[in-house]
């Protein structure tokens, strides 16, 4: 991970600069130019309108060549004054969108990036990678143009304190002083808003977690048969009136704060004005003077207010700026292969040697010494009560996870020298926590190989070895219907075609399809790919799997024991290890642990 400079601040400002330009450097110039010229013409007017004053009060006439040059370049001044907020707004807008496309876009490809799951169940990372979403959307371009903006106020602000200075030297310090609090202040504000975000962002995580609860159509059910609908709104609601209370405390002293620093602006706005309305009437100011120098002690006071304001809200975009570049900037979660092996497609077998795991370093093992070896076109078995580990081996096989000790091998070669992507791509899986995507059934089958996602052919085959072509095919729009309802609009929400809802068997058939679109890979694991089914499908699905897997090499994990029996070779898994291994007569006639569960679940069929 790249290691920040000694001043923070000014690295993320340079980098959310650069950002900027690589993302939008025609807008980028056009804005800079455009706020230059935006913050020089108030000083400008201020000095053409004293001229104009001086010279009326004089006895020239209007209309004389220099007075008429005057006028028309103050009504030039006017014009650009009122047209140039309207053209930086529109670039501004641009910029945003041009920056925060293009940072929403580095942080995802980031996220894909990560190779194993270590980060995804990381609750404090999560909450890091939400901050670092948001400040991918909105602080690079809010950085940019608040950088900008503080260039603009800066110049505006020099200038009207060198005209003020101009005109009495001990006010323009006096003015510049009174500004001090008000930046230190903000500064104050702009950090404690940024820790405020940052405190309050696992609660909102919390609160959304309840939100998307209780209007969660698949966890309706369950919250209105046990009633839990209110306990998880009264701890929504908590949730929220914590994160409240510590924006409330935050606003309460920005009320204060901005009072104070108001009152200290006013006097000394106060003071300038009596003493110009003083020296005025002593002869020792003209008209034009004291129209510059209202107009300076206003113009100092609102540049300089809008720049401290700038200031702080730029020291605290960067900071939120800071957790979008801390997840850019991350290392690969596991290093990349010194000599990286090519996969080749499997001859030999995958070994499991000595594994052991656990998910953190104060977290119990979840394997201790498995080893299992899996002959090439081959199935075998996995079985195990809950918790034994059946899930956390597929993910280690999969790579999701790198054992703790341990290595596991495809045909002799450690999986973690090779390519991630590159073993995936010959992996084919149904996970027993398998997605609900909100796309037609054709895509929801083809993501599985999404290189074929257009065959149509390949699609519909691999929906026939799952059972559910039948289905499928008689949707209102075949497999192009969408299987979601939450894009339909008011008009037509009554309408099949806008999209339809399956049954959590029939897609539970759809996840199994998905992972048999992978019918060139070398290794097949099904994690409970039938445990959703009635005994007729789960016979009917179990007779498709054998057929798929007859040539191939297959791991399957079930707690339905009659649907393992035929597998070349089951292991069964207790104590995080391998404790028994192979066929079903040859654990049946051991009379262990695999004979005592399936006499259970016999037992539960037959009866006493």
């Amino acid at each position: 991970m790249k290691q920040e400079t000694r001043y923070p601040i000014f690295h993320r400002g340079g980098r959310a600069l650069a950002l900027a330009h690589r993302a939008a450097p025609k807008t980028t110039g056009f804005l800079a130019v455009v706020g230059l010229l935006g913050s020089g013409l108030p000083v400008v007017a201020a000095w053409l309108m004293k001229a104009v004053l001086d010279g009326i009060s004089s006895g020239v006439a209007p209309a004389s060549g220099g007075g008429m040059l005057l006028l028309v370049l103050l009504v030039f001044a006017g014009v650009f004054s009122a047209v140039l907020p309207h053209v930086k707004s529109y670039l501004k807008e641009e910029l945003d969108r041009s920056v925060s496309a293009r940072s929403y876009d580095t942080v995802y490809k980031k996220i894909n990036q990560f190779v194993t799951l270590a980060r995804f169940e990381d609750p404090k990372f999560l909450d890091r990678l939400r901050l670092a979403q948001q400040a991918g959307v909105t602080a690079p371009g809010a950085v940019v143009t608040a950088l900008l903006g503080s260039v603009a106020g800066l110049v505006t602000a020099c200038g009207f304190i060198v005209s003020l200075w101009l005109l009495s030297p001990v006010l323009a310090v006096t003015l510049v002083l009174s500004i001090v609090p008000v930046a230190l202040v903000e500064f104050y504000l702009g950090s404690r808003r940024a820790e405020v975000l940052h405190l309050v962002a696992p609660l909102q995580r919390r609160e959304f977690f309840y939100r998307e609860l209780i209007a969660n159509n698949r966890a309706a059910k369950e919250l209105r048969l046990y009633g839990t609908g209110d306990f998880f709104r009264q701890r929504m609601m908590a949730d929220r009136r914590l994160s409240d209370s510590h924006q409330r405390a935050l606003a309460r002293k920005k009320l204060g704060a901005g009072a104070l620093t108001a009152l200290a602006g006013a006097a000394a706005a106060g003071l300038a004005l009596a003493w110009s309305v003083r020296s005025a009437w002593k002869g020792e100011l003209t008209v034009g003077d004291v129209s510059m120098l209202i107009a300076a002690v206003a113009g100092v006071q609102t540049s300089a207010s809008g720049l401290v304001e700038t200031f702080a809200r730029t020291h605290e975009s960067l900071i939120l700026f800071g957790h979008y570049l801390f997840i850019i900037d991350l290392d690969l979660d596991v290093p990349a292969p010194v000599r990286p092996r090519s996969v080749v497609p499997l001859r030999w077998g995958i070994e499991i040697r000595d594994v052991w795991f656990r998910y953190s370093d104060d977290a119990p093992w979840v394997l201790e010494g498995a080893s299992l070896f899996i002959p090439h076109g081959s199935t075998v078995g996995i079985v195990g009560k809950n918790g034994a580990g059946k899930s956390t081996l597929v993910k280690l096989l999969c790579r999701f996870h790198d054992p703790t000790r341990g290595a596991i091998y495809w045909d002799g070669v450690d999986i973690r020298d090779i390519p991630a992507g590159d073993l995936r791509r010959r992996i084919g899986a149904v996970f027993q926590d398998f997605m609900f995507y909100d796309l037609s059934a054709a895509e929801n089958i083809g993501i599985g190989d999404v290189e074929r996602i257009s065959d149509g052919d390949r699609v519909r085959k691999a929906a026939e070895l799952a059972g559910i072509h039948g289905v499928l095919s008689g949707l209102p729009l075949g497999y192009q219907t969408l299987l979601s309802r939450i894009f339909f609009s008011e008009e037509d929400k009554n309408d099949p075609k806008t999209g339809v809802m399956l049954s959590g068997g029939q897609w539970q058939r759809v996840a199994l399809a998905r992972g048999l679109m992978r019918d060139e890979r070398d290794f097949l694991i099904l994690d409970e790919p039938t445990s959703g089914l009635d005994p007729e499908a789960e016979k009917e699905v179990g007779r498709r799997i054998a057929e798929f897997g007859a040539s191939r090499t297959s791991l399957l994990i079930t707690h339905r024991l009659g649907s393992i029996r035929e597998s070349d070779a089951i292991a069964v898994l207790a104590g995080g290890r391998i404790v028994e291994l192979g066929t079903h007569d040859e654990l049946i006639s051991a009379a262990g642990t695999y004979a005592e569960l399936f006499a259970m679940q016999a037992d539960g069929y037959v009866g006493p």
